[in-house]
């Protein structure tokens, strides 16, 4: 009973943890710009690889690679947003302006999106 609970436990963390990638897959294909892109992306991968990795790591067990395991986590929790920040600092740095409503054509449209067009 205990070994199909820890394996539930560990299949539902790695299936959350694959639907926020595949989450922030469809934030990076469409959403309209950088700075919306570059948060979907940050913010599902860290959370994505960090359920994951939790999985692995119940899987793995409190010796030695689980704690290493764990260790990981706490680096991709820290890193992933932090080079997203730096990432979108950068491009409005260098003059990115974000993407607005009035940027499209047509209410809706998404700027260099030629799907719509006429």
């Amino acid at each position: 009973m205990i070994d199909a609970a820890h394996a539930l436990l560990v299949c539902f963390l790695v299936i959350a943890g694959a639907a926020f990638f595949f989450i922030g897959t469809l934030g990076l294909l469409r959403f309209p710009d950088f700075y919306t892109r570059i948060h979907a992306v940050t913010k599902c991968d860290a959370l994505g690889a960090g359920l994951v990795l939790l999985g692995l790591a119940i899987w793995r067990g409190p010796d030695g690679e689980g704690v290493r395991i764990l260790a990981l986590i706490a680096l991709l929790l820290i890193s992933s947003p932090t080079a997203g920040h730096a990432l979108a600092r950068a491009a409005f740095r260098t003059g990115l302006k974000p993407w607005t409503r009035n940027d499209g054509e047509r209410d809706g449209e998404i700027p260099g999106d030629a799907s719509e067009r006429d």
